[in-house]
């Protein structure tokens, strides 16, 4: 359960300092009084914490913000990790496995050196072989160490529903499932707007299943489209950090798609994948579990053989 109602950010990066700025904008309903930053460039932490803290009068948070070190994470509620290398143009999210997965095992060691026995939230690349290996080196349980998974994909797959249909995208329920990466799928059968099956939606207006089709690709391409035009992604990932925070923080029981590990779900064990989660102040309470259309199952299929096979080579990684 949630003590101080402090948060460690590892990682001062684009995507770290997006969720950190998101977290102090929301003020008072972050549920968050003390936010710590580390890194390895020490100024630039300094300068983050000052500039953050400058900006407190504008909001209705009464938040202290640190420049810190791995100490500080021994009392923290949720040590939030986003630091490793940077997903390259035209470069995939797993060809960054091998050489992020020793920097998460080389800040996993210190946080649990410090003493901490709080929530581990993951957002470096490849996430769900991340989040794996900060579980796999801090033998936490696996429902206190919970990855951002689909949920950046997941929001991008509602943003473009709602656009398509011209509805709220917040009246629109839908999930991206499996990798984050290139073999996530939709499972359509799973999608409403309101109450109402967008499929049944789309036979009711005369159009066309192969729109929900193109909609998939562009949320699967938007990471590679962003890169490309801008070297790297942040807001929306930064965005969605700061929601799963505040669903830890608050003890929502909200229904997130973060990478969660599977126990025999789906069929499958002893992986972490973007699967519905019930999300709260223990973390990952227990995972919604759908049922899937006979090509969904395979497509989660290919999704956890594709990880399993990376975390195999990770491991050997980290043992040589």
């Amino acid at each position: 359960m949630i003590g101080k109602r402090k948060v460690v950010l590892v990682g001062t990066g684009f995507v770290g300092m997006s969720m950190a700025y998101a977290l102090v904008a929301q003020g008072l309903e972050s549920g968050i009084s003390e936010l710590v930053l580390i890194d390895i460039l020490k100024d630039k932490v300094i300068g983050e914490a000052m500039d953050l803290s400058h900006g407190l009068p504008c909001t209705s948070s009464h938040m202290k913000i640190t420049a810190g070190d791995y100490p500080d994470c021994s009392d923290a509620d949720i040590v939030v990790i986003t630091a490793g290398l940077n997903q390259k143009p035209s470069q995939t999210r797993l060809e960054l496995s091998e050489a992020n997965a020793k920097i998460m095992k080389d800040i996993t060691i210190q946080v649990v050196n410090s003493g901490f026995k709080g929530i581990f939230l993951v957002a470096s690349n490849p996430v769900d072989l991340m989040t794996k290996v900060v579980q796999e080196v801090s033998k936490f349980p696996a429902g206190r160490v919970i990855g951002s998974g689909t949920a950046l994909d997941t929001a991008r797959l509602r943003y473009m529903i709602g656009e398509y249909l011209n509805i709220s995208n917040k009246n629109v329920h839908a999930y991206i499932m499996g990798e984050h990466g290139d073999s996530s799928f939709v499972p359509w059968e799973h999608v409403y707007v309101g109450c109402k099956k967008v499929i049944d939606i789309l036979n009711d207006a005369g159009k066309d299943k192969s729109d929900l089709d193109k909609i998939y690709v562009e949320v699967r391409d938007a990471a590679y489209e962003i890169i490309n035009r801008k070297k790297a992604t942040y807001y929306g990932i930064g965005l969605g950090l700061a929601r799963i925070v505040k669903n830890i923080m608050n003890d929502t029981n909200e229904i997130l798609t973060v990478s969660a590990y599977l126990n025999g779900e789906y069929g499958h064990k002893d992986i972490y994948i973007g699967v519905p989660a019930v999300i709260n102040s223990n973390g990952a309470r227990e995972l919604l579990k759908l049922d899937l259309a006979k090509e969904n199952q395979e497509k989660l299929d290919k999704s956890c053989k594709i990880l399993s096979e990376n975390m195999d080579n990770i491991r050997k990684a980290l043992n040589n």
